[in-house]
């Protein structure tokens, strides 16, 4: 499990899971398209077959679009998806003179595995927690809070920034760009329809009783085909929010693993995690929380859902698979760490 860092076999199933994303974004797009066209055709009146008759006709005529906007929108998540982490998340650059332990900490990793040194950011909260984005060389971005740069010991800092290496090396940060970045705009329309609820009741009669004639068909009709068209949207958000969270977990205990054959000191990984824990939580939109290497809005805890395994359970496999020791279970076992000085 261990032998993680750099593996061929990691890096193969990202791309591969990269892939289906992008597929699965356009055929979500397409879905879009058919709820939209359902609305529109719903205030035109008619009988439910009608009107998803009169939406699959348009749409035979009209999905080139979903294609366009499927092309558009991969072109800005390209050309801007940094801008856009890092909006979203507070982060700036910062200059080696600012902050010089975290160059060379940085550095030093980076030369003695001939990586190409990523961008460094940082953002001002005293909250600790980091993570990595990017989608080529030349575009990789670590950012760090100041909490973690003030709280953490050197070799603690080093085993972060072994930790979100790691996640560049295996290509995880493209894999979290594309799911996270493509899957907002399904987001935006949910949270649009949600709040369009009461947007159903305009197509019933206004007093001019032409709707009304006909029993109260057409009306019934029109509603039926909005509440369809609103169910595809929900259904496609609900997709596009499985597949973020169906991304594999692994990948934190890769990077942990990477951490620890980096720096050959899984027990500052751990100490790291024990430090991270309780203190991780950041004012961050709720899908980018599985850019960092704790999850910045729950806390430490895991579900089936989780964008991140328990710190408990990384800490316990690196113990079980490096070798590393939790000082501070230890020391609540009433273990004490060797004295240097005898």
């Amino acid at each position: 499990m261990f032998r993680a860092y750099g593996l061929y076999s990691h890096i193969r199933a990202n791309r591969i899971r990269s892939v289906l994303l992008l597929v699965g974004f356009v055929a979500l797009l397409h879905a879009l398209l058919y709820s939209l066209l359902l609305v529109v055709n719903a205030f035109g009146g008619g009988e439910i077959d009608e009107i998803m008759a009169r939406a699959a006709d348009q749409f035979a005529g009209s999905w080139p679009v979903a294609m366009a906007a499927a092309l558009v929108w991969f072109a800005i998540s390209w050309l801007f998806h940094q801008r856009l982490v890092s909006y979203a998340t507070g982060a700036h650059g910062i200059t080696r003179r600012e902050a010089p332990k975290l160059y060379n900490v940085l550095e030093n990793l980076c030369i003695s595995r001939g990586i190409p040194m990523p961008a460094l950011q940082i953002i001002e909260t005293p909250a600790l927690n980091a993570y990595a984005a990017g989608l080529k060389e030349g575009q990789y971005v670590i950012a760090v809070t100041r909490g973690l740069v003030d709280t953490l010991s050197d070799d603690e800092l080093e085993a972060v920034l072994g930790h979100e290496l790691t996640h560049i090396r295996n290509r995880d940060t493209q894999l979290m760009v594309i799911a996270i970045i493509f899957a907002g705009i399904f987001a935006f329309f949910a949270d649009l329809t949600v709040r369009s609820w009461n947007f159903p009741y305009g197509v019933w009669p206004r007093g001019d009783g032409r709707r009304e004639s006909r029993g109260g068909r057409d009306g019934g009709g029109a509603v039926l085909a909005i509440l369809i068209a609103i169910a595809i949207v929900l259904i496609s958000w609900g997709l596009s929010t499985l597949i973020r969270f169906a991304l594999s977990r692994s990948r934190e205990y890769l990077a942990d693993a990477g951490s620890a054959e980096l720096t050959k000191n899984p027990d500052a990984m751990i100490r790291a995690l024990r430090k991270i824990e309780s203190n991780a939580k950041l004012d961050v939109p709720s899908r980018m929380e599985a850019f960092f290497i704790e999850n910045p809005l729950r806390g430490s805890g895991a579900s089936l859902l989780s964008t991140h395994p328990s710190i408990d359970d990384r800490v316990a496999a690196l113990e079980q698979y490096a070798g590393g020791v939790d000082l501070a279970v230890s020391a609540q076992n009433g273990d004490r760490e060797p004295d240097p000085t005898v």
